[in-house]
């Protein structure tokens, strides 16, 4: 039987045993938006998304805990020209099933879980585990199967280490998809450094190539990853970014990459405060390894202004140097107690940034507007 439905299986008669005798926690978020898009064949889209999440905890004693949560990811979307075609889909998927036992200095979590970190924000080389696209104020993202332990130091020093199993899609920068039945491996440790934190990370998987047809189909590639990274609290922000992933066989320009991110912010004093955050990404992937035969540059921007305590703007824009391509995203949003309310613009080239599945991103090329109504309960 695959992990996931042994994991699925335990939690749920874990929880089924429990929750007679204690009270469950429950909650949820609603969100439906709206999007115009005229320069495209199908140009308004229709999407709903609802998460209902259950969670419990059990407490020991001062420092140790049992808990779990659980929740679902349903969808339905609509793409559309009005009185003409259409491209309808509906999803019921797990979102979150994860139990974490908690000591004071490290947790231990297994299921499927969320599984990020890194310095950058907006061009993320550290994005191995996540589809989070900066332009969902959701921040939406399936999560992984696995197994994952932190501990924590007194110093504010932090390992982390973990096994990956089931996981098949391609996340991030990935263009192949992984061998689901081979199991993923890898760790990351911080430390802290004066006035912020370094970091080191390793990860190890087995990609499948057979759904290319432009390079060799193997379904057993060796890859392995390796990533520094590191943020500095000065009168500005400092961090950066630099990964490099090697596969074991040669698959021509996707057999390495490398990935190096610098970024800078700061809030002026104008106003409420005036955020901005910059960062430029270069990309190079070659068949030898750090040849930078194949370089690519993008910078990324992101303006966020807080007009009152209940309302926000901001603007993110992405650049390819390359393409000379420009990509803008504006974003006027309005907090009421339980709802929350988001008008958008945007403009995106023809050559989209990534493809995803995620309802609260778009995807769509030229000029656009979105509205989005989210519901927290």
């Amino acid at each position: 039987m695959r992990l996931r439905c042994v994991i699925i299986f335990l939690l749920l008669i874990t929880n089924f045993s429990v929750f007679s005798q204690n009270k469950i926690e429950l909650k949820g978020e609603a969100s439906a938006n709206v999007n115009y898009s005229p320069t495209n064949d199908l140009d308004v889209f229709l999407g709903a998304r609802y998460i209902p999440e259950a969670s419990y905890k059990m407490l020991f004693n001062e420092s140790n805990s049992l808990d779990f949560e659980v929740s679902v990811n349903m969808y339905a979307s609509t793409l559309f020209h009005p009185f003409n075609s259409d491209e309808s889909k509906a999803r019921l998927k797990p979102y979150r099933v994860w139990a974490r036992y908690s000591g004071e200095q490290y947790e231990l979590r297994i299921g499927l879980q969320k599984l990020n970190f890194g310095s950058a924000s907006i061009l993320r080389p550290l994005q191995w585990f996540d589809e989070i696209d900066p332009r969902d104020p959701l921040k939406f993202t399936t999560g992984v199967y696995g197994l994952m332990g932190r501990y924590y130091f007194s110093n504010n020093a932090n390992i982390w280490a973990w096994i990956l199993y089931g996981n098949e899609n391609p996340r991030g920068f990935e263009m192949l998809k992984n061998n689901e039945d081979i199991p993923e491996y890898g760790g990351r440790i911080q430390l802290p450094v004066p006035r912020g934190e370094i970091a080191a990370t390793y990860h190890h998987r087995v990609a499948d190539s057979r759904d290319l047809s432009f390079i060799t189909s193997y379904n057993n590639i060796s890859e392995d990853r390796y990533a520094i990274d590191g943020k500095w609290d000065l009168e500005i922000g400092l961090w950066f970014e630099a990964s490099h992933i090697h596969k074991s066989k040669n698959i021509g320009l996707l057999t390495n990459q490398t990935h190096l991110n610098v970024g800078v912010d700061y809030t002026f004093a104008l106003g409420n405060g005036f955020n901005v955050v910059v960062e430029h990404l270069i990309t190079s992937m070659d068949e030898k390894a750090f040849s930078f035969e194949n370089k690519s540059n993008m910078s990324a921007s992101t303006l966020s202004y807080p007009i009152s305590i209940f309302d926000t703007i901001s603007a993110m824009t992405y650049y390819s140097w390359d393409n000379n391509d420009l990509t803008f995203f504006l974003n006027y949003q309005h907090q009421f107690d339980d709802f929350t309310t988001y008008v958008m613009a945007y403009y995106n080239p023809d050559s989209q940034l990534r493809n995803t599945d995620n309802i609260n991103t778009n995807t769509f090329s030229g000029f656009g507007i979105r509205l989005m109504f989210v519901y927290n309960h």
